[in-house]
């Protein structure tokens, strides 16, 4: 198992547990990306501190977000996963998402001969980057497992056999079903203050399609936000995106001399209970389609970041403008969606992901794969 960062973690959580749980197989942990970097919050420290151990530790070094920058730090981090898988000579890698940094360890693995149980292959994101990466990764990967139907649907269009696709839900969702309650006292020693009379928790990543990276987009987004003064607005910085740091500044100008901002670098375990006690969740983060509606918490998704993926009634998208944010943050403070069905699942993923492993075929059989050009399945 590999993680680089928030994006993934905290989805993974319960997938880990329950692996190293279970009868037949072992957990190996790769760690890499923000985790290991001070800017970002040291993240590694949540995970010691959840009781994993760590098998690999991978620098990326990620002092720069332009393409010099990062390309260096991908390079960094396929020579270390590299050499971590060929130390620790696991069966199967595990990855889930669409990160640039997910895509250098898939590459690692193609070259440790190394198979690759994908989590999140399908799913459309028009305005990121992500979008091509994940299909790649796609590409790259043995066994599939995906979030919901369509996505089977589209791993299959690309010629991957429909008996290494399988539906497990998001299995961040499990992190709601079966994590106990975190007291208010401990969220508030978390968060270092108590949550206000009404709250929205928001969260933009840079729009990586976008020539100026979704500045212009960020910039609406906060012209809606600086008349909320009796709201307290939970803002998360952005990930290590191209263009992260010019939008993680412009947060931390905003939330200067402002006090009811409360500006984190990761939330970690009071992110879910944060997002469960906010009226809205705002901006542009997965999270607001994934695992919003499973807590009743309404979101405004704001641009073109998400465009094109699956959501549920409790989604209202919106165009980059401040007024036509304003409008949809009013609608989704009043509660004013037609409902919360979540379309990623049950809460269950975790016990299909360890099945679908227990039964794999062997690497030797699973490295062998041929394109496949039937019919993709009717889910």
């Amino acid at each position: 198992m590999a993680t680089s960062g928030r994006a993934d973690y905290g989805l993974l959580t319960w997938p880990m547990r329950d692996i190293a749980a279970a009868e037949g197989l072992s957990l190996q942990l790769l760690v890499t990306g923000t985790h290991l970097e001070a800017r970002h919050g040291m993240t590694v420290g949540q995970i010691e501190a959840d009781g994993f151990a760590i098998d690999a530790r991978v620098p990326m070094g990620l002092t720069a977000d332009d393409p010099a920058g990062l390309a260096r730090s991908s390079a960094s981090c396929l020579t270390g996963a590299v050499e971590a898988l060929l130390r620790l000579q696991p069966d199967m890698l595990m990855l889930l998402g669409d990160r640039f940094e997910t895509l250098v360890l898939a590459q690692a693995a193609m070259l440790a001969g190394v198979s690759i149980a994908h989590i999140g292959g399908g799913d459309v994101t028009e305005g990121a980057i992500d979008e091509g990466v994940r299909h790649a990764i796609t590409k790259l990967s043995h066994l599939h497992l995906v979030t919901h139907a369509d996505a089977a649907r589209r791993v299959a269009r690309m010629g991957e056999a429909p008996d290494r696709i399988h539906v497990v839900g998001n299995p961040g969702l499990d992190m709601l079903a079966r994590a106990p309650a975190m007291a208010r006292d401990a969220l508030e020693a978390r968060l270092g203050r108590p949550p206000g009379a009404r709250n929205l928790l928001v969260t933009f990543h840079p729009v990586t399609t976008l020539p100026d990276k979704g500045l212009a987009e960020l910039d609406a987004l906060l012209k809606a936000l600086e008349p909320l003064t009796d709201v307290t607005l939970w803002i998360t910085r952005a990930n290590a995106d191209p263009g992260g740091m010019a939008v993680n500044a412009a947060l931390e100008a905003f939330a200067a001399g402002r006090g009811n901002v409360s500006l984190h670098d990761a939330l970690g375990p009071a992110y879910l209970p944060l997002l469960t006690a906010c009226d809205a969740v705002i901006g542009n983060s997965s999270s607001g389609l994934a695992e919003a509606p499973s807590v009743r918490t309404p979101t405004v998704d704001v641009g073109l970041r998400q465009a094109g993926r699956l959501a549920g009634p409790s989604v209202i998208h919106c165009e980059a403008d401040p007024t036509a944010i304003s409008a949809a943050i009013a609608r989704a403070m009043a509660g004013d969606v037609p409902g919360f069905d979540n379309p990623y699942g049950d809460g269950q993923s975790s016990a299909r992901i360890v099945q679908v492993l227990i039964s794999a075929p062997p690497r030797d059989i699973l490295l062998r794969k041929r394109f496949f050009d039937g019919e993709p399945p009717h889910a």
